[in-house]
């Protein structure tokens, strides 16, 4: 009975590893250091990080600094939320 929990619970924590092995690779690589760039002086960085992610993924690009610049990237400029407010730090 013992060795049935065992080899469950490896088995849901493969499931788990490979799905996050998969969430990275469909983040393009040049959006973390991106993101980190754009997000260094925000209050909230990791919050700032996942929404610049999400963006850069969509949009493949990322606005230079740590604000602004948002016409060297239009598509970022451009998502909302759902209250039309801005969603790309």
């Amino acid at each position: 009975m013992a060795i049935h929990k065992l080899l469950i619970a490896s088995l849901l924590i493969s499931v788990l590893l490979l799905q996050l092995a998969e969430a990275d690779q469909m983040v393009p690589t040049h959006c973390g250091g991106a993101c980190v760039a754009r997000c260094q002086l925000s209050s909230r960085p990791r919050l700032c990080q996942r929404a610049c992610g999400t963006c850069c993924a969509r949009c493949n690009c990322v606005p230079p600094g740590t604000s602004g610049n948002l016409d060297v990237c239009p598509c970022y400029a451009n998502m909302t939320t759902r209250d039309n407010k801005h969603k790309c730090p």
